[in-house]
């Protein structure tokens, strides 16, 4: 296969295609998504059938378990693949929305409509699901869309683009608005990101490294995030009550997610209070502390089994560790811990516990991250927790899309004007 040349079609046949799917009709998509959900359920067996051809192939190249987990595909998996199109065909169509018409002194009326990207190029791994989820939004923001999955999952990711394909057939919707990448060749990525005339947006979806390395070689816009590195600050105003179940959901709950706090921070004059029932917490649950000098001394007095706590470095006030590991610094107030936060974070999910509404209210100004939170835990941060329906990812850029991307997040606004004969004068 000539992959620039192969890449080259998929990029034309994806532009022409966004062309009609921005101007679909809501009906026409939601007809689209609910057969691509039938057809999924139609086609259960031959998709856990692909799926098992790749999970032999995982197990015969020695993929590590955690890889092979999530690779793997259920028959619970296949329903909740078929669910999740359903739901998106239930929200509302972002595309056409017009907001803010406000009458000009002119005369005429000036406002904004919402409109698609164009095409969306999504870079994956090891989940199949990812590929129904990504096809999903896309259709419904009225995009195009250019998948590429893992090659460990290319049986299984081939067998849920034929039911992509034959949904929007069923719509009478061109088939090329969605279309997976037939092969496993790196160089067909770096195709995909370096066509502007073609694509729109990138959106990677996985570890660091690919992400690194998406972002550093793209000719074309990426929504990325990074790392997750989540901080929880206990003020001297916390309410007592909230500290304990804040800071145990946000750290515990899941260990391996790019919402789960890595750093806690502790107002001094409470430290003292509060700390050494946190430690007992966290360390009951396995937690390894990687704390500064003042915040072990004061562990370590409390009782907590020394060989949970370990002395902080620079780099963990960095580190996102998706393990059970947390970094705890004692600070000396408000401004120190927004200081420490905007220093050391990754701009992406940062909780206050606090009862003092002008110190909460600084904190959600100041704090430089796509989401900010008083009294919450960071596991909040989620495009289905904040009511989007369904996420394409988490994005830490300034500029578009910020925190969970969803359907809103995956289009733009154009400027519109409203006249009735009105020429400048």
């Amino acid at each position: 296969m000539d992959i620039k040349q192969y890449m080259e079609q998929v990029g034309k046949q994806a532009r022409a295609a966004s062309r009609l799917i921005a101007a679909a009709s809501t009906d026409a998509k939601n007809t689209a998504l609910n057969a691509m959900a039938a057809k999924i359920r139609e086609r259960q067996a031959e998709l856990l059938a692909a799926n098992e051809r790749d999970l032999a192939q995982a197990r015969a190249d020695g993929l590590e378990p955690a890889m092979v987990d999530r690779l793997t595909l259920t028959a619970k998996g296949v329903e909740s693949m078929a669910q999740g199109l359903e739901q998106i065909a239930s929200l509302p169509d972002p595309v056409g929305e017009i907001t803010n018409v406000k009458r000009r002194p002119s005369g005429i009326q000036v406002g904004h409509m919402r409109v698609p990207l164009g095409v969306i190029g999504i870079i994956y791994e090891a989940r199949p699901n990812v590929t129904a989820d990504a096809a999903g939004l896309c259709l419904k923001s009225g995009n195009a869309a250019i998948l590429r999955g893992g090659k460990e999952a290319l049986n299984c990711n081939q067998a849920i683009a034929a039911c992509v394909r034959a949904g929007l057939a069923a719509a009478g919707l061109p088939e090329t608005a969605v279309q997976v990448i037939e092969t496993t060749d790196r160089a067909a990525v770096g195709e995909l990101i370096t066509m502007p005339q073609y694509v729109d947006v990138i959106v990677p979806r996985g570890g660091k490294g690919l992400i690194e390395r998406i972002s550093k070689d793209a000719r074309v816009p990426v929504i990325k995030h990074l790392d997750g590195n989540c901080h929880v600050y206990i003020d001297d105003d916390a309410d007592e009550a909230k500290i304990l179940p804040i800071v145990e959901n946000s750290k515990t709950q899941r260990y391996g997610t790019c919402n789960t706090a890595e750093g806690l921070l502790i107002a001094r004059s409470v430290a003292k209070k509060f700390l050494p029932a946190i430690g007992k917490l966290l360390a009951g649950k396995g937690v390894e502390m990687r704390g500064c000098a003042e915040s072990l001394a004061i562990l370590r007095e409390a009782g907590i089994d020394n060989a949970k706590l370990v002395a902080a470095t620079e780099q963990d006030w960095f580190e996102e560790y998706l393990a059970p590991i947390i970094a705890v610094k004692v600070v000396d107030g408000l401004d120190a811990a927004i200081d420490h936060i905007n220093t050391y974070s990754s701009q992406h999910t940062d909780s206050i516990v606090s009862e003092n509404y002008t110190k909460s209210m600084r904190f959600l100004r100041e704090v430089d991250s796509a989401s900010v939170m008083v009294n919450a835990s960071t596991r909040f941060a989620d495009g289905f927790e904040y009511g989007l329906g369904a996420e394409i990812g988490i994005s830490t850029d300034k500029i578009h899309a910020r925190g969970p991307v969803g359907l809103e997040g995956l289009t733009s606004q154009k400027w519109i004007v409203f006249g009735n004969g009105e020429v400048r004068k």
